[in-house]
């Protein structure tokens, strides 16, 4: 018997996702794309990066579907973004004794955050840490060096990749 793993990319290219037969609007870091991140520098990152798990608002986000673990985020959900903890780019916990950001937000752009593995295997300080694909604002405008998606597009998104999925920035 022979068994055939399907690997499919996901495309980031000029501030639009193509994916399958769809061609979608993104946002991305203020400064750009680069092949050099470092932390805090607003740029998201250039290469090509496999999909985790998602983050997800159970109480804003109903009828998710993804082949991806699902996580209901909680009040004390946090990604670690201080490079002196040993903890940098990673889930964490609040309160926490050192710096992170809190993933429970007011505003919408954290409904749904799909982890990619940017820095993960090995973490190297400094090099960036919490690049999601999360929720655009209503305007597109810039990330701090995330992709950003409409929730609706997102959502189509997250229905249609699986662990095999890779995003390639170019």
């Amino acid at each position: 018997m022979i068994f055939f793993l399907l690997v499919m990319d996901v495309v980031l290219k000029n501030k639009f996702i193509y994916f399958k037969d769809y061609k979608v609007k993104c946002a991305v870091g203020k400064r750009g794309i680069t092949g050099k991140k470092i932390e805090g520098d607003k740029c998201t990152p250039r290469g090509r990066f496999k999909f985790k798990y998602i983050f997800f608002r159970k109480e804003r986000v109903k009828n998710i579907s993804s082949k991806l673990k699902l996580i209901p985020i909680k009040k004390n959900f946090g990604w670690c973004d201080d490079i002196r903890s040993k903890s940098y780019n990673k889930f964490v916990k609040l309160p926490f004794n050192y710096s992170a950001e809190k993933l429970f937000l007011k505003q919408s752009i954290y409904d749904i955050i799909v982890v990619i593995d940017y820095n993960q295997k090995p973490i190297k300080k400094k090099r960036g840490s919490a690049i999601f694909i999360h929720v655009a604002k209503k305007d597109y405008s810039p990330t701090l060096g995330c992709v950003a998606l409409s929730k609706k597009d997102l959502k189509l998104l997250i229905s249609i990749i699986n662990k095999n999925t890779f995003l390639k920035i170019i």
